[in-house]
């Protein structure tokens, strides 16, 4: 008898700990944020989106207004299409700025969105049209050896 009630406490337990683990993991992946929040979606085209993943968070002055809903490649264009969803708590100037930014050094990388001064706002399936790429890291190094293999070069 004692055995069955220190099995059934071990099962609650664990029942508990497996509660917890998914809460934490949908947390986490902020899978509630904002994907029930309505909202509004624009694009915007990049050259190199760089590591940017669907999810990523769209920031604004480090608050997060939207994230990024799909991620295509143009191919008459050569660009990559990004779909941001904007929450629609937040209406941002037409003639705003969309930048590719990275947290950190080698964080996550994210949309980094810079209001412009225009009173028309955005709405549904406008076009960012200026738009910053992301800067890769190994392209950044590759131009640095290169320029130094050049001061040293005999002319």
């Amino acid at each position: 008898m004692n055995k069955t009630k220190l099995d059934l406490w071990v099962g609650l337990f664990v029942a508990a700990g497996i509660v917890a683990l998914l809460f934490l993991a949908l947390k986490v992946g902020s899978t509630s944020a904002l994907n029930s929040a309505e909202g509004y979606e624009v694009i915007a085209r990049f050259e190199n989106i760089g590591g940017l993943k669907p999810r990523a968070p769209v920031k604004v002055a480090g608050v997060v207004v939207g994230r990024v809903a799909d991620i295509q490649f143009d191919d008459d264009n050569y660009e990559a299409v990004v779909t941001l969803r904007l929450d629609k708590r937040y209406a941002f100037p037409k003639d705003s700025s969309a930048a590719i930014l990275t947290s950190g050094l080698l964080g996550e990388q994210y949309v980094g969105l810079e209001a412009g001064g225009d009173s028309v706002k955005l709405k549904e399936k406008d076009r960012i049209l200026i738009t910053q790429d992301a800067v890769v890291l190994e392209n950044l190094i590759g131009r640095f050896l290169y320029d130094k293999a050049q001061e040293g070069a005999p002319q």
